[in-house]
């Protein structure tokens, strides 16, 4: 586990920075959650920070720049049953134009088991001018796991284009799939992605996603919040708050205020 390919002091790999980081949270015994596997090298440094009752704390900490072209970061994050996990980012990740040809590729696996509870809350990613990224996340929960989950995508840096970003997020409950949906933006990606119907020229674009067993007899109505997000019920005991705003600020605050409505 760990870098497996690192950039060269002269340049990059030929082939990019491979870069693993690996989470398993697990019930201590006596109410709290230890962090049993934690490990994760080059671009990716996860740090245990201090606990907030039965909840672990894990901060990602970008230890190089990118992801760069030709790079393939992954993180794996497991919480067990009776587990409370929260995973957050030291700062946003940048995603730049690299030496190496092809795509850089950001995957993220969430396993929550039955009776597991994760909070996934990264900072922001930037897609900046020249930059072409493919990032994946993939959640697996158990019938009784708990989930929050945010995602927030920022298309160029101020005063800049974007670069070509494509983000899939799949969720999945006891097997079943709740959401899988897919958004390509930049140079390359099909028409109409900055058009009324789906960005309507905004740089900022976020996700929030609640998995609560709970929602499965009391689920959240479908509303609007305000003009730029909106609250969509699963197919199941899952509600997907979505949002564009001008920039990463406006973002936040109105996934915060969402976060906040639902509980």
């Amino acid at each position: 586990m760990g870098a497996r390919a690192a950039r060269r002091v002269d340049g990059v790999t030929p082939t990019g920075v491979r870069a693993d980081a690996r989470i398993v949270a697990r019930s201590d015994g006596r109410g709290g959650t230890a962090l049993p596997v934690l490990d994760g090298e080059g671009p990716l440094a996860p740090r245990r920070t201090r606990a907030s009752g039965s909840e672990a704390k894990v901060m990602l900490v970008g230890a190089m720049s990118g992801p760069l072209g030709g790079d393939r970061f992954t993180v794996d994050v497991g919480v067990e049953t009776g587990a409370r996990l929260h995973v957050g980012s030291a700062a946003a990740t940048l995603a730049l134009p690299g030496q190496v040809k092809g795509a850089a590729r950001y995957d993220v696996r969430l396993d929550v088991a039955d009776g597991g509870e994760l909070h996934w809350l990264p900072e922001q990613l930037i897609s900046a001018d020249g930059s072409d990224l493919d990032v994946t996340t993939r959640a697996e929960l158990g019938t009784g796991a708990h989930l929050v989950l945010r995602e927030e995508q920022v298309l160029g840096r101020a005063g800049e284009q974007p670069g070509r970003l494509t983000s899939r997020l799949t969720v999945r409950v006891a097997g079943r799939t709740l959401l899988d949906q897919e958004l390509a933006c930049g140079p390359g990606a099909p028409g109409g992605w900055d058009g009324p119907a789906v960005l309507s020229g905004h740089r900022a674009v976020g996700q929030l996603v609640l998995v609560r067993p709970e929602f499965t007899e009391h689920r959240p109505a479908a509303q609007m919040l305000g003009e730029c997000a909106a609250v969509v019920p699963l197919a199941g005991p899952a509600v997907l708050v979505s949002a564009v705003a001008p920039d990463a600020l406006r973002l936040r605050r109105l996934l915060d205020e969402a976060l906040h409505r639902l509980g």
